[in-house]
């Protein structure tokens, strides 16, 4: 049977990946798009979520939540610098269309409490909504079968800081509350994991951009603006955490490697905020997730490949994907 899943997204660049696959993959039954304060500004990444549905076929087929609007503590800090509009300043025209009226945590809570233990959640943004869902109904961690975060790095560098990931950066209070709430968590960091897994340099996306699908060439639009901020901090191809999280949570058998850790967000560290410490069990500590350490590479390549060379045209014109 399909997952029943949800995706909580700041939705730029492979946050839109991610999303193709909830939409594509047939192992997927995506309940729902929630969307969090982070990469980009708030309206611009529900426009991004919509424009992504579109590109899909799947316009009109799954709700947009839109969910909490600024950390929990702290002021929102982007990453468009990185991702510019995040979608490769492709465009829908969407004036007609709304989001939910229900907000996004209280989407997560009523689709969880509605068949416990069922619903899965890739939470690839800040984790703003996925701790005020906790908050608000203490069932929540027990409803949901599993919660996969992209998130952190396991003990090494950050991508924001020198010590910390971007979406345990931007809200490190609600990372920590999400890793204290008891949920069955998987944690798919930023490095090493992404760095040496989940880096498509010129070759793949060379591959991908011969597909000449609409999908490929959303991709390849997309992740444009990325791909040059990438080359100037010396990554010579597009990072793909987010879609790595959603295809490892419908797909395990793409994980090589992975162990159970106590992992932990530093709040108050004055150059180390957003840090995440993962003691690996030697260190007298729960574990209270586990951590992938290795995955399939090449596995994941072909996989997010195959999505983009299906036929699949959009619903509506995207200016920009001639």
């Amino acid at each position: 049977m399909p997952v029943p899943l949800v995706i909580d997204t700041d939705t730029a660049q492979d946050d839109c990946v991610a999303l193709l696959v909830g939409l594509l993959d047939d192992e997927a039954d995506l309940r729902a798009v929630t969307t969090v304060a982070g990469n980009v500004g708030f309206e611009r990444q529900i426009r991004n979520a919509f424009l992504t549905l579109n590109a899909a076929g799947r316009l009109g087929e799954v709700p947009v939540h839109a969910g909490c609007r600024r950390p929990l503590m702290r002021p929102w800090v982007s990453a468009e610098n990185v991702h510019g509009d995040g979608a490769g300043g492709l465009s829908t025209d969407v004036s007609d269309l709304s989001v939910a009226d229900e907000h996004a945590v209280d989407a997560l809570v009523r689709l969880a409490a509605e068949n416990p233990g069922e619903l899965s959640v890739a939470a690839i943004g800040p984790l703003t909504n996925i701790a005020s869902a906790a908050l608000k109904d203490p069932s929540f961690a027990a409803n949901v079968q599993t919660l996969y975060i992209m998130g952190g790095s396991n003990n090494g560098r950050g991508n924001i800081t020198p010590a910390a990931e971007f979406n345990f950066y931007v809200d490190p209070e609600a990372a920590k509350a999400v890793l204290a709430a008891g949920f069955e968590t998987v944690v798919v960091p930023w490095h090493p994991l992404t760095l040496e897994r989940a880096v498509f340099g010129p070759a793949q996306l060379a591959r991908i951009a011969e597909l000449g699908t609409p999908l490929a060439r959303f991709f390849t639009r997309i992740c444009g603006p990325t791909l040059e901020f990438d080359r100037s901090v010396g990554i010579d191809g597009t990072t793909h955490p987010d879609s790595l999280t959603a295809a490892l949570l419908l797909h395990p058998e793409l994980v090589r490697a992975s162990a159970r850790y106590n992992v932990d967000v530093e709040t108050s560290g004055e150059i180390t905020r957003g840090y995440s410490a993962m003691s690996w069990g030697v260190h007298g500590l729960e574990p209270n997730a586990t951590v992938v350490e290795d995955v399939d590479a090449q596995e994941f390549f072909d996989y997010l490949t195959e999505l983009l060379s299906r036929p699949v045209k959009p619903r509506r014109p995207i200016a920009g994907l001639e």
